[in-house]
């Protein structure tokens, strides 16, 4: 009876969550990040003579690379207070994983603590990509051995 009222009287204290603002940081710090990375494909694009296609990886490689740079330099987390989850876009997101596990752990040394630990938040992420990219190759080199699809 105790823990009803006490439940009851918690959530009329409580102060309601700003969602609709919330949602609307989320929006336009996550459109923002992609918006960037269309910018860079459009770069790759123009000056590099990629298509639209083979533009992805460089930008991918790009995109994660500025998330590394914004995270040592203590930018990231600002970007992230405000957005929320406008901020975890995966592949910024990832960058963010890696670089900002390895300064917490630097101090253990950079063995142990920076190689050590650096991939723990992003290890099952980089090994579910590479185990599916695996399976992936796997069915498709049986099916164009069969003629179901060709090459």
């Amino acid at each position: 009876m105790q823990q009803e009222k006490y439940a009851q009287l918690e959530k009329e204290l409580s102060p309601k969550p700003p969602i609709m603002k919330n949602v609307i940081k989320a929006f336009l710090v996550g459109g923002t990040i992609c918006l960037i990375g269309q910018f860079i494909a459009l770069f790759y694009i123009t000056y590099f003579d990629f298509t639209e296609r083979t533009a992805s990886n460089p930008t991918v490689a790009t995109m994660i690379f500025i998330a590394m740079l914004l995270t040592g330099f203590g930018l990231y987390k600002k970007i992230a207070q405000f957005g929320g989850a406008g901020a975890a876009v995966p592949i910024t997101g990832f960058g963010n994983a890696v670089v900002s596990t390895a300064i917490e752990h630097k101090s253990e040394g950079y063995v142990l603590g920076v190689g050590g630990n650096m991939f723990k938040l992003a290890g099952s992420v980089i090994l579910f990509g590479v185990f599916s990219a695996f399976v992936v190759a796997l069915i498709k080199t049986i099916l164009v051995k069969f003629g179901v699809v060709s090459w």
